[in-house]
């Protein structure tokens, strides 16, 4: 109470101190290194990461490019490579020219050569990157590659696909923020009794986002998908509190009309305490994602965990500050609450509460089965749109070459040439293998290693290790080149078992693999946690499995709507939207539980107890569920990276799907189980025996 009246006190000096650590949080969010590619948060002690290290500490390489050149006389070729080879952090191009003079006519060549170079009138170029995929080097490079080249060559591979990534990312970003905001004034304005005071919620909010993502800067980096979603989450979750804060003065402010310190003062103090309880669970959904072995989760907990705290603290520090600077402002915008009051509905949704549950019965399994079948995909250039300049190179290839993944073999150097040859040829015999690429192949079995040119050899070869490449018909992600690359892993590890496959579709594979293992151990534990933080709240047993239940419940329906729209979801939605829904949305179960143990504890009948609960709490649901919708339906709608658009998706119908979960079911769910609630809910237990107590005494006297 004493630190709420300081802060009132102190309004202008905390909005001075405020104003002056947006510029520190301004350099930081510029200074914080945006990561776009995915495959990076891979955990270290995978062989494909492993190999990735060995390809740049010992190739000088870590990625590499591939191009197609169409309708180009040869000596634009040359031109064109030659030009690519003079860009930064280009490492080598490995073409035609590189291995015959451009005057032998391509007909003189063999065969294996011809055809691995070689379609028609069109030509294939491999460019090595001397950093990694996503390195701002290599993706610099990239771009140049694209400035240098015209509409006849086509840069295909995921350095290209991790640079759409980013330009479409930047542009859109600032719009996403534009459109939450603008959606969340309008319900704001709706659920609000002044015109001014949604300006300030914005203004509050939007100051916490800028302190959370300028400290981002101490992570070091944060992946395009934390960035995008944390404003429009942070926003989301957050606008409850000032709400809350809202709500609170205006009640204190009739208890003391002439201090409205001292009411602002007592507003604060209830706030904090009732938006700490609210937002724990919030927290500790986000922070279930920091145990994913795929550090993209750790990433994504991290930042929203730490937005959730500083929302809570502006809430409770700028947004007071602000509201009785502009008090008078305020007070001349007011207006009557445009929503009328939901009484009628309340008492509908009550008296219907059989019919509810039915329906509840009825959805449990199609929602089950659906969720437990929805379809995810991990191939990250099918969350790019089709016209994209890198999806249409890699349509280019695979209609031209057939080639639709490339992947990367590393065997020791010492290995025999007969035997290295030998695996090649046996590699060439799987199921999808379109052909190879290494020393032995080049060269073929009767000629020696000394005819190849060494600005070949020294592109194949390091000091230690020998590389070669494998072009694939499959697409990455998918069941047929999973089955390849293990078909493949066992014929290189039964010549060498040092060997390594890499490479995009290897990665993919893992990374399907990773997230899997990953997806059980997040929902366990987000509800574990949610759970125990619930029986403490409330002191029961019963009350937790029940709330939970109903987020559960909703959760599932959410997730299985793509599976009947026959839509697949990128993986990462898959495995964050479920500890995201649960953390953000149980607080409006957690709300209306409150209010009902409030009231059967101070001796109302469990009808009238479930009757006063859900008309007062209903409003502030459909407020905080609304809020929640507008500020991610719009980012769905809009965005282009499915990344972005399907989480945005899932937790803009989520936000809906809880808030008629909580409004319908939990009602029912006191209804029939009051007695078991009594029964288990301390507080209750407690009620009860000093209402038996009290009535024994009055019997006695």
């Amino acid at each position: 109470m004493k630190l709420g009246e300081w802060i009132a006190k102190c309004r202008v000096l905390i909005l001075l101190i405020g104003a002056l650590l947006l510029i520190p949080s301004v350099i930081g969010f510029f200074k914080t290194r945006v990561n776009y590619d995915l495959l990076s948060y891979l955990p270290d002690t995978l062989e494909t990461v492993a190999g990735q290290d060995i390809m740049v500490d010992e190739f000088g390489s870590g990625a590499f490019a591939m191009c197609v050149v169409e309708g180009m006389p040869m000596k634009e070729v040359q031109k064109l490579a030659d030009e690519f080879d003079q860009i930064d952090h280009v490492k080598n191009v490995l073409w035609y020219g590189k291995a015959v003079d451009i005057s032998v006519p391509t007909e003189l060549l063999p065969d294996n050569l011809r055809k691995k170079f070689f379609n028609g009138d069109a030509q294939l170029m491999v460019v090595f990157f001397d950093d990694t995929t996503s390195s701002d080097e290599s993706m610099g490079a990239l771009t140049q590659m694209r400035k240098v080249a015209d509409e006849r060559c086509f840069i295909a591979g995921m350095t290209g696909i991790v640079t759409d990534i980013k330009d479409l990312c930047m542009q859109e970003l600032p719009v996403y923020v534009v459109i939450a905001a603008c959606l969340s004034f309008v319900v704001l304005l709706l659920t609000t009794e002044s015109y001014i005071v949604p300006v300030f919620f914005l203004l509050g909010i939007g100051i916490s986002i800028i302190y959370n993502l300028g400290s981002n800067f101490f992570l070091g980096s944060i992946s395009y998908v934390t960035q995008a979603l944390a404003a429009v989450l942070q926003l989301a979750v957050t606008t409850d509190y000032s709400i809350f804060l809202l709500e609170s003065y205006e009640q204190s402010k009739k208890k003391y009309p002439d201090n409205r310190n001292k009411a602002m003062g007592e507003a604060i103090h209830e706030t904090f305490l009732s938006i700490v309880g609210s937002s724990v669970t919030t927290v500790a959904g986000f922070l279930a994602l920091c145990v994913m072995t795929f550090a993209l989760g750790r990433d994504i907990g991290i930042v929203m965990s730490k937005g959730v705290i500083i929302g809570v603290l502006c809430c409770v520090t700028i947004l007071p500050s602000m509201i009785l600077v502009f008090d008078k402002l305020i007070d001349k915008t007011s207006h009557k609450r445009i929503i009328p009051s939901l009484d009628k509905v309340s008492a509908f949704v009550i008296r219907h509460y059989r019919t509810w549950t039915i329906i509840f019965l009825l959805m449990l399994g199609p929602a089950l089965y659906g969720n437990n079948h929805v379809s995810v995909y991990y191939n990250i250039a099918q969350s790019l749109p089709d016209d994209i300049l890198s999806n249409v190179a890699n349509d280019k290839l695979l209609e031209t070459f057939h080639m639709n993944s490339t992947h990367v073999i590393l065997l020791d150097k010492d290995v025999d040439n007969g035997t290295k040859r030998a695996m090649m040829e046996e590699i060439e015999e799987v199921d999808g293998v379109k052909s190879t690429l290494s020393i032995p192949s080049l060269l073929g079995p009767l000629f020696p290693r000394e005819m190849l040119p060494e600005k070949i050899t020294k592109v194949l070869e390091s000091d230690k290790h020998e590389m070669g490449l494998v072009v694939s018909e499959y697409e990455p992600a998918t069941a047929e080149v999973n089955a390849q690359i293990a078909e493949i892993d066992k014929i290189v590890k039964g010549k060498d078992p040092g060997a390594l496959v890499i490479g995009e579709a290897p990665m993919m594979k893992d990374l399907e693999d990773t997230t899997n293992v990953d997806l059980q151990h997040v929902n366990f534990l987000s509800v574990a946690a949610i759970f125990v933080i619930i029986m403490l709240v409330f002191k029961s047993i019963s009350l937790p499995v029940l709330l939970v239940l109903v987020i559960e419940f909703a959760i599932n329906v959410n997730m299985a709507v793509p599976y009947f729209q026959h839509v697949s979801l990128p993986f990462v939605a898959s495995i964050v939207i479920g500890t995201i829904q649960l953390g953000a949305t149980v607080d409006y179960a957690i709300l209306m539980t409150s209010k009902y143990v409030t009231e059967r504890a101070a001796g109302k009948t469990k009808m009238e107890a479930v009757s006063i609960a859900h008309s007062s709490c209903i409003l502030s649901i459909i407020t905080s569920g609304a809020s929640f919708f507008v500020a991610t339906f719009g980012v769905s709608v809009y965005s282009r990276v499915d990344m972005i658009g399907s989480i945005c998706t899932l937790l803009a119908r989520g936000a809906l799907i809880s808030m008629a979960s909580v409004i319908l079911l939990m009602p029912a769910m006191y209804i029939i189980f009051d007695g078991l609630i009594m029964a288990t809910t301390g507080i209750l237990r407690k009620a009860k025996k000093e209402a038996a107590a009290q009535k024994s005494a009055v019997k006695t006297s």
